[in-house]
């Protein structure tokens, strides 16, 4: 059995949810998003609680049941409060700044890097080695912050580059030297 697809979804008051067939709407009070969910899913919803409910155990059902069950949880959460994920830079010479609604980082390449806010991801640069993706798609924040992040991975020898703020760098010695 699926722990995680048996529990029900707690629908907060001001998060509207409507369900018509195999689309799923969520609405409140931060957007609304919508998802499809596989046609071997089934999605009930009465009292405020959504169920997901699968048709027999094969492998394929099983494993979409737990996933159906958690993406319609974030999408309940993201309406209502906000997902967001955090970055640091390190390097002498790293910064981001935000101008408009573009992100653009020197990294220590001959070029400063820029990005595009993609619809429905705010960046926050509260300083400037610091940059805050937000969104209400759980998904969408961590691919936006995973791209940043690609732009320069950590290296271990030193700890230079982008980095999220919960990750920890495994420093390598580096040379030895002659004796």
């Amino acid at each position: 059995m699926s722990r995680i697809g048996n529990s029900p979804i707690t629908v907060p008051s001001d998060v509207e949810v409507k369900i018509e067939g195999q689309k799923v709407t969520v609405k409140g009070p931060k957007g609304t998003l919508e998802r499809e969910i596989h046609k071997n899913i089934s999605v009930s919803m009465e009292n405020n609680v959504i169920t997901v409910t699968r048709p027999d155990d094969q492998p394929e059902n099983r494993s979409l049941h737990g996933l159906t069950r958690s993406l319609l949880n974030n999408m309940v959460k993201g309406v209502k409060e906000e997902y967001t994920r955090e970055l640091q830079i390190n390097g002498v010479g790293y910064r981001a700044q935000k101008q408009g609604n573009k992100l653009v980082m020197n990294l220590g390449y001959s070029h400063p890097v820029e990005m595009e806010q993609p619809e429905g991801i705010t960046f926050d640069v509260p300083n400037q080695n610091t940059i805050i993706v937000k969104g209400i798609d759980k998904e969408l924040v961590g691919q936006t912050a995973a791209v940043i992040r690609t732009k320069r991975p950590p290296e271990v020898y030193r700890g230079k580059g982008i980095k999220y703020a919960e990750e920890v760098i495994r420093r390598k010695e580096g040379k030895a030297g002659k004796k």
